[in-house]
C-alpha cells in the first residue's frame, strides 16, 4: 500500500500539487527495517508500467496502479539509489514503448543562477530560462525554465504529452518565483506552452514561453524549443566593428518591412524568406551605397498589422519569414556585404493577448496593477513595471540577446517616450507622479542608463538608438555625464519641420525659413540622426513625393531637394524602403513596394540620385566626422529668406575636408548668385540634385568654376555661380 496520503495523490493527480517532485521519481523509504527505493509516475495512457534497471544485468521491476488515474508505483526492496532507471509502458491501445523518467533528474539551476536572478545580474538569463536542449548523464532532453511566482502549479504541455497539465508539473524553485524540469527524450521542433493554475483561483492559463527562441506561425501561437546551431562568417565584420566609432563614420540606414518590400506575385504574393532577401535586399543596399539596414521588429507577433511593435516573443525572430538559423545567414550575409543591421525594439508596451505577457500567471506580473502605471490608453497595451528586477533583467536580457546571439550591430529602442514620463497620452489625474512629485518614470529611465551601460561596454561599435520625441536632455549623452547613454537620438523636430516646410508652396516659403534654420540651435546638444521614417508614409499621411507640391516635375525635384538637404545637414542619415525612388502610395504593410515605378525616368532619377548621396556621403568626411559639433557646420548665409535660400559649410578634421552647400527651395534659377567662400580657387561641383540624370533641369555650373578674392558673407572669397530651380549642390575646392 503507498505511503502518499490521499490529498496528495487527489493534488497530483488533478494537476494541483505544489512540489511534484516531493512525490513522483524515486525516493527511498524504510519497508520492513530495510532501506527500499520507491519509485511513482502518472501515466494516464497507461494500462501497464514496469521500472527498468540496468545494473548489473536489466531487472524489471512491475509497477502498481495507486490510482485509477494513472498513478503508478514501484518498490524496490534493498536497492541503492541507481544510477539511472527507465520506464517501459504498455498504453490503452497495447502499444509499447520505453522512456526515461523527468522525474529522476535533480533541479539544474545552481543556487549561483537562483541568486542573480533574484538580484538582477543575470545578464545572459537567456541561456538558462525558456526551453534548451541539454545532454543530462547521457540522457538528452529539453530543460525547461519559466518565472511565475503565483502560480499554484506550472505544467509543461505540447504534443509529447497531448497537451494534458497533470503529466509534467515542475518542479519549483522557492522565493525566486522560478519553476524548472528536465524533460528526457524532447529534441528540437518541440511544440509546448506552460500551463498555469494560478495561485488562489479556479482558473487555468495557456502561455507561450516569455524566453522561447522560436514560435510558431500566427495564428497559432505555441512555443517552439530550438537548439540553434550557425557556422558565422562575419569574423572580419565583428572585429572591424568593435573599432569603430558610429560617431564619427558614415551612417546611412535604410528602414525596411521585411514582409512589404518586395513579395512574389507569382507565388500568391507570399513573403521574401530570410534566406531570399539575404539574395535580394542586400546587394541592393550594398549598390543603394547604404551603410546600415534597419529592420522594423523581427521579434514574434500575432498581429501582422502591428508590424511588430506589439511583441509577444522578445527572444524569438519571427517565422514569417523562416528559422532562426536563416535570420542569422541574413545577417552573416549583410555583414560580409560590409552592411551593418539594426533592429528595432519594442520595450515600451506589450499586447493583451492572451497567450503572451499579460496576467501571465494570473497577477500582474510584467506590468502595473494600477491602469495608471500599466495601462497605456492610447495604444491598449501594457506598460512594463521597470521597478521589477525581473521584468528589468527580462527586458535587458532580450536586449543583449539579439546582440550576442544574432550579432546585431544595434537596437533602436521604440517609443522612449512613453517610457520616460508617466504621464504620457494621459490627462491630468490619469497618472501617477514619481516620489519626487515629478512625472519622470524614474525606473524606466535607470533601467535605459543600465542597459546602455552594458551594450556599450560588451558589444563595442553596437549603437542604440533612441526614438525620442520631446527636449529629455542628454538622450544620447554618456550616462557618467547624467544622460541616457543612446549612442544616437532620432531627431524628430528636424524631421517634422523639413517636411512641413516643403508642404508649402514656394512662394510662400520665405516666410518660413525659420523652419530651415531652427534645427541648428539645437543641432549639438544630441548625436542626432535624421529620420525619414515609416511613420511619415502610413496612417493617411501619404508618401514623401505626394507631400511635395505643384506640378510633377516641381514635386520630384523637391524631393530631391529634400534629400539633398538631409545629406548636407548634420546628422546621420535614414530612409525608408520606397522613399529612394519616390513610391507614390502610401506604405502597406500588406502588399509590396511599387518596383514597376523604375521603369519611369523620374522615379529612376530619385534611385539615382540617392545612391549618388549615399556614395557622396561616405566619400566625403566633411559630410560626417564632426556631425555632432559645431566644429563641423559653419554658416554661409541663412538670412535670404526673400529667395528661400540657405548656404553652409560642412567641415571634417582635415582642414582640407570642407564642402560648401547651397540651396535654392525655389523652382527659380538664380543667376549670378554670389555666395561667400572659404579660400580661392577652382570649386568643383560634387553633386547637383537639378543633373539631367536625376530628371532635373540641367542647369549648373559646368561641372565648378573659380572662386575670386571678392569678399562676401563675411569671407575673403566669393563664387559668383548659378543655383538651378529647386536644388542642392555641394561643391568642393580642388587641393581640398
Amino acid at each position: 500500500m503507498s505511503a502518499l496520503s490521499r490529498q496528495h495523490i487527489e493534488q497530483l493527480v488533478t494537476g494541483s500539487h505544489w512540489d511534484p517532485l516531493a512525490i513522483l521519481g524515486p525516493h527511498t523509504r524504510e519497508q520492513n527495517g530495510s532501506p527500499a527505493l520507491v519509485i511513482r509516475c502518472f501515466l494516464p495512457e497507461a494500462d501497464q508500467a514496469t521500472v527498468l534497471v540496468p545494473s548489473p544485468e536489466q531487472q524489471a521491476f512491475p509497477m502498481s496502479r495507486i490510482h485509477e488515474s494513472g498513478l503508478f508505483e514501484a518498490v524496490l526492496p534493498q536497492a541503492p539509489h541507481p544510477a539511472r532507471y527507465r520506464l517501459r509502458v504498455t498504453d490503452h491501445a497495447g502499444r509499447v514503448s520505453e522512456r526515461d523518467d523527468p522525474y529522476a533528474f535533480p533541479p539544474l539551476l545552481s543556487d549561483f543562477d537562483l541568486h542573480l536572478f533574484s538580484e538582477g545580474t543575470f545578464f545572459k538569463a537567456y541561456e538558462t530560462l525558456g526551453s534548451h536542449l541539454r545532454t543530462i548523464d547521457g540522457i538528452t532532453g529539453i530543460h525547461f525554465v519559466v518565472w511565475a511566482p503565483n502560480a499554484g502549479r506550472v505544467s509543461i504541455v505540447g504534443d509529447f504529452n497531448q497537451w494534458d497539465g497533470r503529466r509534467h508539473p515542475m518542479t519549483n524553485r522557492g522565493a525566486t518565483g522560478l519553476w524548472e524540469l528536465f524533460i528526457p527524450g524532447l529534441s528540437d521542433g518541440t511544440l509546448y506552452k506552460y500551463e498555469i493554475r494560478p495561485r488562489g483561483q479556479d482558473a487555468i492559463l495557456l502561455k507561450a514561453d516569455p524566453y522561447a527562441m522560436a514560435s510558431e506561425l500566427r495564428p497559432k501561437t505555441a512555443s517552439v524549443a530550438r537548439d540553434i546551431v550557425y557556422q558565422w562568417h562575419d569574423q572580419t565584420w565583428m572585429e572591424s566593428r568593435r573599432k569603430r566609432d558610429p560617431l564619427q563614420s558614415p551612417v546611412a540606414v535604410y528602414e525596411v518591412h521585411l514582409g512589404s518590400w518586395m513579395r512574389v506575385p507569382e507565388d500568391h504574393s507570399r513573403w521574401l524568406t530570410y534566406r531570399e532577401l539575404a539574395e535580394k535586399l542586400i546587394p541592393y543596399v550594398k549598390d543603394m551605397g547604404y551603410s546600415h539596414l534597419e529592420l522594423m521588429p523581427v521579434t514574434e507577433h500575432p498581429f501582422d498589422g502591428s508590424w511588430g511593435y506589439q511583441s509577444t516573443g522578445y527572444f524569438a525572430v519571427t517565422s514569417r519569414y523562416g528559422t532562426p538559423e536563416d535570420f542569422m545567414a541574413f545577417v552573416d550575409a549583410a555583414h560580409q556585404a560590409g552592411i551593418g543591421v539594426l533592429m528595432d525594439w519594442a520595450p515600451a508596451h506589450f499586447p493583451d493577448d492572451s497567450h503572451g505577457l499579460s496576467q501571465f500567471d494570473g497577477t500582474h506580473l510584467y506590468d502595473h496593477a494600477d491602469p495608471r502605471l500599466g495601462y497605456h490608453p492610447e495604444w491598449h497595451s501594457r506598460i512594463f513595471n521597470y521597478g521589477r528586477v525581473e521584468v528589468r533583467t527580462f527586458l535587458m536580457n532580450s536586449a543583449l540577446f539579439w546582440l550576442d546571439r544574432y550579432h546585431i550591430d544595434g537596437l533602436r529602442v521604440d517609443a522612449v517616450a512613453s517610457m520616460l514620463y508617466l504621464d504620457y497620452g494621459r490627462n491630468a489625474g490619469e497618472w501617477i507622479p514619481n516620489q519626487f512629485g515629478g512625472h519622470e518614470n524614474l525606473d524606466a529611465v535607470l533601467c535605459l542608463k543600465d542597459l546602455n551601460v552594458l551594450v556599450h561596454r560588451d558589444f563595442p561599435g553596437a549603437m542604440m538608438l533612441a526614438e525620442e520625441s520631446t527636449s529629455w536632455a542628454g538622450v544620447s549623452r554618456p550616462t557618467y555625464t547624467g544622460g541616457l547613454g543612446f549612442t544616437f537620438k532620432w531627431n524628430m523636430g528636424w524631421m517634422h519641420d523639413m517636411l512641413q516646410y516643403f508642404s508649402h508652396d514656394p512662394i510662400h516659403r520665405m516666410y518660413h525659413q525659420n523652419q530651415l534654420t531652427f534645427g541648428l540651435l539645437y543641432a549639438f546638444n544630441e548625436n542626432f540622426m535624421l529620420p525619414l521614417s515609416h511613420d511619415e508614409v502610413v496612417h493617411g499621411k501619404g508618401s514623401l513625393i505626394n507631400k511635395m507640391p505643384g506640378d510633377e516635375w516641381q514635386q520630384f525635384a523637391n524631393l530631391r531637394s529634400l534629400y539633398g538637404l538631409m545629406y548636407a545637414h548634420p546628422g546621420k542619415k535614414m530612409l525608408f524602403m520606397g522613399g529612394e525612388f519616390a513610391q507614390r502610395h502610401e506604405w502597406n504593410h500588406d502588399t509590396s513596394l511599387d518596383w514597376h515605378l523604375l521603369q519611369y525616368a523620374y522615379h529612376k532619377g530619385v534611385q539615382d540620385l540617392v545612391r549618388d548621396l549615399n556614395r557622396l556621403y561616405q566619400s566625403e568626411p566633411a559630410l560626417y566626422a564632426v556631425d555632432h559639433d559645431w566644429q563641423g557646420f559653419q554658416w554661409v548665409d541663412f538670412h535670404d529668406a526673400a529667395n528661400s535660400i540657405i548656404a553652409f559649410l560642412r567641415k571634417g578634421r582635415d582642414p582640407k575636408d570642407q564642402i560648401l552647400c547651397l540651396c535654392n527651395f525655389t523652382p527659380v534659377p538664380r543667376y549670378d548668385y554670389r555666395i561667400g567662400a572659404p579660400r580661392e580657387g577652382f570649386y568643383s561641383e560634387l553633386l547637383n540634385t537639378d543633373a539631367s540624370i536625376y530628371g532635373g533641369s540641367n542647369l549648373g555650373n559646368g561641372g565648378g568654376l573659380h572662386a575670386t578674392s571678392q569678399p562676401s558673407h563675411g569671407f575673403p572669397f566669393s563664387l559668383q555661380l548659378t543655383l538651378p530651380p529647386l536644388s542642392v549642390v555641394f561643391l568642393k575646392a580642388r587641393g581640398m
